[in-house]
């Protein structure tokens, strides 16, 4: 597990840029945290980062938006899960369909959609508190790889500013 602060909203998109450096068609991304911590940020920079058409905004009302590569890579499929009741109703909107050709990435997804795919990247944003936490916007991040896919000292190298 890699594990950093993160100061600001801007230093958050540019972490998600960063992370796009490794994304390949057929990644998941699972993402965690509160409401407000950072999640739709990541993956705007994520976005960014692919090169893909936007504004990459949060699917809360529509679920899940598929962001065309304006690069010739992969397309970002970005999915949010917070209104879906369980496995049943992540695959009514047909994610896996496009898992292979897309990066794909789930906000709200832990717990609910690791069985999307055995590799993937977890990542868990938490809002500091306390003494730590005397920028308002300081958030913590934790991104586990899950499987062989994911080499924990590149997405160290990657990631780290």
């Amino acid at each position: 597990m890699i594990e950093l602060d993160v100061p600001d909203a801007a230093r958050m998109h540019a972490l998600g840029e960063r992370l796009a450096t490794l994304l390949c068609a057929g990644d998941l991304l699972l993402l965690g945290g509160d409401l407000g911590a950072g999640k739709t940020t990541l993956t705007q920079g994520i976005g960014a980062g692919l090169g893909v058409r936007g504004p990459v905004t949060s699917p809360t009302f529509v679920l899940a938006r598929t962001h065309p590569s304006l690069v010739g890579g992969a397309p970002l499929v970005h999915v949010d899960a917070y209104r879906l009741g369980g496995w049943d109703e992540l695959e009514d909107i047909d994610v896996d369909a496009t898992l292979d050709e897309s990066v794909t990435v789930v906000e709200w997804g832990e717990g609910l959609a690791e069985g999307l795919a055995g590799e993937r990247l977890e990542i868990h944003i938490d809002r500091s508190v306390g003494p730590a936490a005397d920028a308002v916007d300081l958030r913590h991040v934790a991104v586990t790889g899950i499987g062989s896919r994911w080499d924990e000292d590149q997405l160290r190298r990657t990631l780290s500013v």
